[in-house]
């Protein structure tokens, strides 16, 4: 099989923003700048920042982004030092930034990679040509099912149960510029068992998504992502490099 690994040509490497590989090693592997975007309370964004401190993803979340000033991810992220910037710009705000100056605030940050943590609005074209193949969303449904405009929140599990489904999950994808359409980079699945309620089944899948964007957002970090011939990237083993999932 042939594969191009993804490659990060948002910034130039530093000498300070790196660390050693593992104890006694001379390899040295560059930590990573993320920026996470949220509209409510972020529990992916904060397993994602717990994750960074603990040292299991090589990166650090140096910014983060919401449409909602005073939602509980960006309450979590003033109580961790983290900058919040307010995006879009809405007519009752004064601080809320347009899109060129996003771009710009995000370069000053040095971001890498850019990830979706329950952020509802639609990401726009000058972010996504500022930042190829380098955003990222998790969705709570096995895409390209209940997905797109409407599909969030409790919205999706509902419709799951009401269909008959008898799986759902959790599914992380490229952004492009429409709703949950990018390409799919990993997959958790969960069963939908008979006598579900929404909330439910939001739980079970929520469980899986604090542990899935972890384990992206780590194989990010490592340069660990690569593109089949037909466009369709995959994550390569830590463990076995000759592996891919």
């Amino acid at each position: 099989m042939s594969v191009r690994r993804l490659e990060c040509s948002n910034n130039a490497e530093k000498v300070s923003n790196v660390v050693p590989e593992k104890e006694g090693s001379k390899s040295w592997v560059k930590r990573r700048k993320l920026a996470v975007f949220v509209s409510g309370g972020g529990s992916n964004f904060r397993s994602i920042n717990q994750a960074c401190i603990e040292g299991s993803v090589n990166g650090d979340v140096v910014v983060l982004v919401t449409n909602k000033h005073a939602c509980g991810g960006a309450q979590y992220a003033r109580d961790k030092g983290i900058p919040v910037i307010l995006f879009p710009k809405r007519k009752d705000e004064l601080n809320g930034l347009s899109s060129g100056d996003l771009v710009k605030v995000l370069r000053e940050f040095e971001v890498d990679f850019i990830l979706l943590a329950g952020y509802l609005k639609l990401i726009p074209p000058e972010l996504i040509q500022a930042y190829p193949r380098s955003i990222f969303n998790i969705h709570p449904s096995l895409l390209p099912a209940f997905g797109g405009e409407g599909y969030y929140g409790m919205e999706v599990h509902k419709a799951v149960i009401a269909s008959g489904a008898r799986y759902s999950g959790a599914t992380i994808h490229f952004v492009d510029e429409h709703y949950d359409t990018g390409r799919i980079l990993a997959q958790k699945a969960v069963p939908v068992l008979a006598n579900d309620t929404a909330e439910e089944l939001a739980a079970r899948v929520l469980r899986e998504e604090h542990k899935l964007y972890v384990k992206v957002t780590a194989a990010l970090c490592e340069d660990r992502i690569v593109w089949r011939e037909d466009g369709v990237p995959l994550i390569r083993s830590k463990e076995n490099p000759e592996e891919y999932y």
